[in-house]
């Protein structure tokens, strides 16, 4: 959860930022899609029926964890309740709901998209295919939550992709990492049977990472094999 503390248009200024970047890389087209942040129990999070290209601050709502209106004058996107939802069972800092194309596409044919590459482990691993259920429905809700269960990714199967970080920032980068992992599953699978991370693999991986302290960056002349 966020413990910035930023003021409500500073939250929703920050809606509206991310919002363009997830645009700019083609993940979020016309209205499809909604983004949110939490900062305590005030949630901003985009208005129904906005082109989120082009969102401004006043196109986002603040809610309550209950759903009550806190600011804003227009009505909270139709997946309020999936995001609500995902802040009460998980309490991460943002919520990105996207209908990019490679995710959706793969949302279409798998029921899980395996573990094919060590940067999916920063997901939790595979990642699930929720079953459909009928867009703002408590159904799909219930589904996806479901499917978030020890990730902070999902498919939502003839729809579309959600990804949840500590912050703002990570929720976007998470969106980014699974349209860019469903990608490389696509184009592999043109080309034969996507060769899997078994549990050993992905095991090794995360031992490496601690060791090696991966993602992170250090001065010149500390020790590092990556």
């Amino acid at each position: 959860m966020s413990a910035t503390h930023e003021s409500v248009e500073e939250q929703r200024g920050a809606v509206a930022v991310a919002c363009h970047r997830l645009a700019t890389e083609g993940l979020l087209i016309g209205t499809a899609g909604n983004v949110s942040v939490r900062d305590g129990d005030r949630i901003a999070v985009t208005a129904t029926g906005t082109v989120l290209g082009k969102c401004t601050p006043e196109q986002v709502t603040v809610v309550g964890l209950d759903g009550g209106m806190l600011a804003g004058d227009l009505e909270a996107t139709s997946e309020l309740e999936l995001h609500l939802g995902i802040y009460q069972r998980y309490s991460p800092g943002a919520v990105v709901h996207t209908h990019s194309p490679q995710a959706t596409a793969l949302s279409l044919v798998l029921d899980e998209l395996p573990c094919v590459h060590y940067q999916q482990l920063l997901l939790g691993g595979s990642v699930r295919v929720a079953p459909f259920g009928v867009f703002g429905t408590p159904e799909l809700a219930e589904h996806v939550l479901a499917a978030l269960d020890g990730r902070s990714a999902a498919l939502m199967a003839n729809h579309g992709a959600v990804t949840f970080g500590p912050t703002l920032a990570q929720a976007v980068e998470n969106a980014l990492l699974l349209e860019w992992l469903c990608g490389l599953y696509l184009r592999a699978a043109q080309i034969g049977t996507p060769r899997v991370l078994d549990d050993n693999q992905q095991t090794a991986v995360v031992t490496a990472a601690l060791r090696r302290g991966y993602g992170t960056t250090r001065p010149r002349g500390e020790d590092s094999t990556r």
